[in-house]
């Protein structure tokens, strides 16, 4: 095992030898470890939200480490999170793609040694991992999480769109395909454009490792008709069925709840005006708005039909004529969650206290039409949109660059940047200039991580 210190941060990287590697960390994490517990472990560093979290518990004066996959590392050493002034430690763990096992026992033995008041994590795969063992943390910590039956129901978009139907909430008309048989019949019924889309989002298929390995899937825009039976083919070869689903050009809007006890403690709505992809992708460019009353008088009977307790995001769709479609919840902590921290609804210090079983105080009200920039993404974004000229909801390319350098000229904050926490900014754009000039290269291991963390104030 490798470990490096930089002042308040603590990296340890697991070496091959996962046994070794587990009884050597926690001969590390003892002699890092201060004398009280930590308050949260916040997963899935590398995400958005995740700096966001550890910024919000950061500023609550908690205790908070993060922790992140080896395997990410390998693209790019820098993560933002890790240097965050309210990371008191940051940790690499075992990835789980290929061997979910080890790490579940490296974070199982973690929590027995060091303790975790809270458990909070966002990413697709590493929610279906803590759902898989959760009997087992939940031992040592609290998972940030709701219930498994709501879980089952909010993570797969068949079951969802069934609850809203029941409901009378409107959906995109879909079909759910198990063989290639079906498809043909499904694409005379939907028609083309379509959007491709699994099921769920994370799903294990036969590897080679341990039998099994974790894969992330995503949905695909289809044009044509050879198009549509690649993408359904290779979704039902990962996952054994996919959910061919009627195109909705409109403006995308979500609504985010706290629901705890019975009671709504937050709301709060967004929309996006760009995506990464441009289509159905994480939001880069989005703006606080009031709570369109249509779609938050759904979202909220659906999150209490299934008792969806904690954090949650619900994703609209508006067709032509203004009318919205349920396109799916998001059960964890989503990439957007910044634009409603800044605008007054702190969802991850909430959630925090909720996983802790604290009274919350309902948020009233929040700032509308605060605009929120993740530069990166909309960067790749506007020249996806010069890649894919003609395709559906793609912008020309004139009106693409025009928007992008427009978008400058518009009071925004923007995704990483905090003066009193600047240092994370800084390694966000190191990453991406790592990522740009190694792209395509052969990964390599993550040797060095050069990360400065500096005591609370």
């Amino acid at each position: 095992m490798n470990s490096d210190s930089f002042n308040n941060t603590t990296i340890v990287q697991p070496s091959e030898d996962f046994a070794r590697f587990i009884e050597t960390h926690l001969e590390v994490v003892k002699s890092v470890r201060r004398a009280v517990t930590y308050d949260a472990l916040v997963l899935d560093a590398r995400l958005r939200q995740s700096l966001v979290t550890i910024r919000s518990l950061g500023r609550q004066r908690l205790y908070v480490a993060a922790a992140e996959l080896s395997s990410l590392l390998q693209t790019s050493p820098y993560v933002p999170a890790f240097s965050s002034r309210y990371c008191q430690h940051s940790y690499i763990t075992p990835t789980y793609e290929r061997d979910k096992e080890a790490f579940s026992s490296y974070l199982r033995r973690f929590l027995e040694h060091t303790g975790a008041r809270v458990l909070i994590a966002s990413s697709d795969g590493t929610l279906a991992v803590l759902r898989a063992h959760r009997a087992e943390f939940e031992r040592y910590t609290r998972v940030a999480l709701a219930k498994e039956e709501a879980l089952a129901v909010a993570a797969n978009k068949k079951l969802t769109l069934e609850v809203a139907q029941r409901l009378d909430i409107d959906v995109p008309r879909g079909i759910v395909i198990r063989s290639m048989d079906e498809v043909s019949p499904a694409i005379r019924e939907i028609r083309l454009p379509a959007v491709v889309k699994p099921v769920e989002s994370w799903v294990w298929t036969n590897g080679d490792y341990n039998g099994r390995q974790g894969v992330r899937l995503l949905c695909q825009l289809v044009t044509k008709r050879d198009e549509a039976r690649k993408a359904i083919e290779e979704l039902i070869q990962c996952a054994g069925s996919v959910l061919l689903q009627q195109f909705l050009p409109g403006r995308r809007e979500a609504v985010s709840f706290l629901y705890a006890n019975g009671a709504m403690a937050a709301r709060f709505a967004q929309w996006t005006r760009r995506t990464q992809p441009p289509l159905g992708g994480t939001s880069v460019y989005r703006q606080s708005i009031a709570l369109p009353q249509d779609i938050a008088e759904q979202a909220e009977r659906l999150i209490r039909e299934i008792e969806l307790e904690g954090y949650s995001e619900l994703e609209f769709r508006r067709d032509g004529y203004g009318n919205p479609y349920l396109m799916e919840i998001n059960p964890g902590l989503s990439a957007s969650v910044e634009v409603a921290v800044r605008a007054g609804v702190d969802f991850p210090f909430m959630l925090y206290r909720w996983a802790c079983g604290e009274t919350l105080q309902p948020v009233e009200g929040y700032h509308t039409g605060r605009w929120m920039r993740y530069l990166e993404g909309d960067l790749l974004t506007t020249i996806q949109s010069l890649k894919q000229q003609g395709r559906p909801g793609v912008p020309s390319s004139l009106r693409a660059i025009a928007e992008f350098v427009a978008a400058f000229c518009i009071p925004a904050d923007y995704d990483y940047l905090d003066w009193h926490d600047p240092l994370p900014a800084r390694i966000a754009a190191l990453d991406f200039c790592h990522r740009v000039l190694h792209f395509p290269k052969q990964k390599q291991p993550a040797r060095e991580l050069w990360y400065a963390n500096r005591p609370v104030q």
